[in-house]
């Protein structure tokens, strides 16, 4: 069972990958990530594969577990790990359209995280295709939001990550090509200013701008920032009317450590600034974290595995640990063989610049192959 006769062929692959990237599934439109798990259904079954639709759950879209046909099918085997729904709002299409140029490949979504998902069910689909059997099981889930912290999901894939011998991850390789043995901690929290309404115009002195109050603490939070601990404000909400002085305003915060002792201090920071004591309330709730995740002897024998498959393909697969979550700081933390980050070149993920590099459609696709005929 040779992966390296598998006809894998970028164009192919990209002719394939292309209906997943204009079926725009962003996070919070569950009907919309619903039909990609609909796209991502038909290809397993297609595989032989037996196929669950497992309900969402807190206004999310569901998941879809797909187990592979096999002679030891139930015991410990290989979970492929990946997520459906991407950071593009509906219409984006519009402003970031499918398009090929200079040997790059644009949409949204298609580097986070759709490519490096299609890849692994393409290295299946010729696997299959070949007649041969994978020496372990393979599962495949696909979870509906991952791109807001996996609060719906989260046990779910830890408890399919338990049943299984080894994780891949194939979120997008990083900037030099490599792949990612570690992430660092991040925590999200829920913001709210409480303030006085009033008109705006004839009683504006009688009113407590609940936004301006957030405004102060936006700059009061992003300036915590250390090299120990970040900071960052990504979502503002407030108004209806701008004849009146708001009386709430809502949003939410992102704090990231490289080690869970610094996470923990920056939680408690955040959340030392709660204040009920002035004209406006200014609350602080904590929402969704994810565990750093430090390589152990597992993950590196996976690596040096997973590294020595791209060398005989012909290339090399540098690793590290890195910043912005993924569910592998789930599944690594738990102490089970995750590599992550083995998905296709490219850049520009969450902006409207969202391309990748169409010859690593073939090359990560026959790097999947490898891992699945390969790990026993």
């Amino acid at each position: 069972m040779n992966y390296q006769k598998l006809p894998f062929d970028s164009q192919e692959i990209l002719a394939g990958l292309k209906p997943w990237v204009l079926c725009e599934s962003p996070t919070y439109v569950a009907s919309s990530v619903d039909r990609m798990m609909d796209l991502a259904a038909y290809e397993l079954a297609a595989l032989g594969a037996e196929i669950e639709r497992i309900p969402g759950r807190m206004g999310f879209g569901g998941s879809l577990r797909a187990r592979l046909p096999h002679k030891n099918m139930g015991q410990p085997g290989i979970l492929v790990s990946g997520h459906l729904d991407t950071v593009h709002p509906l219409g984006t299409l519009e402003k970031l359209p499918f398009r090929i140029e200079d040997g790059k490949a644009y949409g949204p979504g298609i580097q986070d995280m759709k490519g490096g998902n299609y890849v692994c069910v393409e290295a299946l689909r010729q696997i299959v295709k070949a007649g041969w059997e994978t020496p372990l099981p393979v599962t495949v889930l696909f979870t509906p939001d991952e791109e807001v912290g996996t609060p719906s999901t989260r046990d779910l894939i830890e408890m399919e990550a338990a049943r299984n011998k080894y994780v891949l991850v194939p979120e997008p390789a990083k900037p030099d090509g490599g792949c990612v043995t570690g992430r660092y901690a991040i925590a999200r929290f829920d913001l709210k200013t409480i303030g006085r309404p009033s008109h705006a115009s004839w009683a504006l002195k009688d009113g407590r701008s609940a936004i301006a109050a957030m405004a102060r603490k936006v700059l009061e939070i992003e300036a915590m920032t250390t090299e120990d601990c970040t900071y960052s404000v990504g979502v503002f909400h407030a108004g209806q009317w701008v004849n009146c002085v708001s009386s709430e305003c809502v949003g939410e915060a992102l704090s990231m450590a490289k080690r869970q002792e610094d996470l923990d201090k920056g939680v408690e920071a955040m959340l030392g600034l709660n204040d009920a004591s002035g004209d406006v309330i200014f609350e602080v709730t904590r929402g969704v974290t994810r565990p750093v995740w430090e390589p152990d002897a597992g993950t590196m024998a996976l690596y040096e595995i997973t590294k020595g498959i791209a060398k005989e393909i012909g290339f090399d697969l540098p690793h590290g640990s890195a910043g912005g979550g993924s569910d592998g700081n789930f599944t690594g933390a738990m102490g089970i063989p995750t590599i992550d980050s083995i998905g296709v070149r490219g850049a520009g993920l969450h902006t409207l610049n969202e391309h990748i590099e169409i010859d690593s459609l073939a090359e990560r696709a026959q790097l999947a192959a490898g891992l699945f005929l390969r790990l026993d």
